[in-house]
C-alpha cells in the first residue's frame, strides 16, 4: 500500500499532508538543503487530565520517556542518542504531551527506532522514577521563592479556581512525592496513543521512506479510547487584585482578561490588536507608556493564550514596590483607551506591516 499525499497552500514553503498506509497523517515539508530531519509531535491530552489530587503526572511522564526504554536502561538509552548526535526531548502542557526529534538523515532509522521505544516501551525503572522525582521536587522548592513563578501560579489558581487549568502543571512538592509508578503507567496508556497524535516532519526525506518510519513508530501504538471531557471555562476576573507577600524589593505583576481562542474568526484581528497593545516589544502602547514615558518597568508585554477549553489575553511586568499601584493604573488606562478608541490608522498599518514582514522568519530553520 502506498501513502496518499495532498499538497496544502499555507506557509512560505510547500506543506504536504501525507497519510501513511496505517492511516497516520503527517504534515511534511521535504527539503534537501541540509541532511537533517526534524520531527515535532503532540498527543492531545496533557496535564488537564492529571489526577485532581496529584497534579504533575503528565510532566513527570514526559521527563521519564527518554529515561530508559525497551532493553536499554537510562544510561544506555542516552548513550545511544549521544553516539549518533540524536536530539530527542519530551514536554507536557495543559492540553498535550509532545516532543521533538532531530537527526542526521544517515541515522534516521536508529533515531526513529529510539523514538518508537521511548513512546511504546518506556521502562519507568524505580531508580529513574526516584531520580526524576527528586529533581522535580528540588526545582519546585527552589521556585517557591521565585516571585515570577509564585505570581504566575497564584494567577492561575485564582483565575481558574476549581478547574484543571488552575492546578500547577508541574505539581507541588507534596503531589509529586505522592505520584506512583501506577499513575505514570496509567497516564502513558491513556495519553500516548496513535488516535490523538499530531505530527509534522521537515527535512531531507521523501514521502515513501517517511511513511514507513512513521508507521513503524506511531503505528505500533494502541489506537486509544476517549479522554475525559475538559469543561470550557472563563477566566475569573472581576477587577480583583491579589497581593502575595515576599520580602523582595521589586514586585512582579501578572494580569489578564478573557480572550479569543485561535479557532475564533476574530483571532487574527485580536492578534493584530494585541501587537499594538503589548505584543510589539518596543513599539507597543504599554512599552511606550510604562517604560519609555514613565520608567516604571524594564519590560512589559501581553500575549494571546489559547487553550483547548479557555482563552485569555495575558500580561506581565515588574516594578519597584512603591510604584506598583501607578504601574497597574497605567496598564488599565491604556487597555481601556484602546478598547474605547481603537488604534489609529498609522498604528494599525505599522502592526500589519511588521507581522506580515516577520512571518516568514518563523520558517528559517527545519526545526
Amino acid at each position: 500500500m502506498t501513502a496518499s499525499v495532498e499538497t496544502l497552500s499555507s506557509s512560505p514553503t510547500t506543506v504536504k499532508a501525507l497519510t501513511s498506509p496505517l492511516g497516520i497523517e503527517v504534515w511534511h515539508v521535504e527539503s534537501d538543503v541540509v541532511p537533517l530531519i526534524a520531527v515535532s509531535f503532540i498527543f492531545e491530552g496533557g496535564s488537564a487530565h492529571d489526577p485532581k489530587e496529584r497534579p504533575g503526572v503528565a510532566q513527570m511522564l514526559a521527563r521519564l520517556l527518554d529515561e530508559g526504554a525497551g532493553d536499554y536502561n537510562s544510561d544506555a538509552f542516552q548513550e545511544r542518542l549521544a553516539a549518533r548526535a540524536i536530539e530527542l526531548s519530551f514536554n507536557a502542557g495543559n492540553d498535550a504531551v509532545g516532543g521533538s526529534l532531530k537527526t542526521l538523515v544517515k541515522h534516521a532509522d536508529e533515531a526513529f527506532e529510539l523514538l518508537r521505544l521511548a513512546l511504546a516501551e518506556p521502562r519507568f525503572d524505580p531508580d529513574s522514577v526516584e531520580r526524576v522525582r527528586a529533581q522535580t521536587i528540588a526545582g519546585l522548592r527552589y521556585q517557591q521563592n521565585d516571585p515570577g513563578v509564585v505570581a504566575t501560579r497564584r494567577f492561575f489558581e485564582e483565575g481558574f479556581a476549581g478547574h484543571a487549568y488552575g492546578r500547577p502543571t508541574s505539581g507541588t512538592p507534596e503531589s509529586v512525592a505522592a505520584i506512583t509508578r501506577d499513575d505514570l503507567v496509567a497516564m502513558h496508556r491513556a495519553m500516548i496513543v496513535r488516535g490523538r497524535v499530531k505530527l509534522a516532519v521537515v527535512g531531507a526525506i521523501d514521502d515513501e521512506r517517511l511513511s514507513g518510519l512513521v508507521d513503524k513508530v506511531f503505528g505500533s501504538l494502541p489506537e486509544g479510547g476517549p479522554l475525559a471531557h475538559v469543561e470550557p471555562v472563563a477566566l475569573k476576573t472581576n477587577d480583583k487584585r491579589i497581593v502575595v507577600d515576599l520580602d523582595v524589593p521589586q514586585s512582579v505583576i501578572r494580569f489578564g482578561t478573557n480572550g479569543i481562542p485561535w479557532r475564533d474568526p476574530g483571532f487574527i484581528p485580536a492578534y493584530v490588536l494585541n501587537h499594538i497593545l503589548g505584543g510589539g516589544a518596543f513599539t507597543s502602547r504599554l512599552f511606550q507608556e510604562v517604560r519609555e514615558k514613565r520608567g516604571l518597568a524594564y519590560s512589559v508585554g501581553t500575549s494571546l493564550v489559547s487553550y483547548r477549553a479557555a482563552a485569555m489575553t495575558w500580561g506581565y511586568t515588574a516594578t519597584k514596590n512603591e510604584r506598583v499601584a501607578e504601574c497597574i493604573d497605567v496598564i488599565q488606562s491604556e487597555m481601556a483607551r484602546l478598547k474605547n478608541e481603537g488604534p489609529n490608522d498609522e498604528a494599525l498599518a505599522k502592526a500589519k506591516d511588521y507581522l506580515t514582514g516577520s512571518y516568514a522568519l518563523g520558517f528559517d530553520t527545519s526545526t
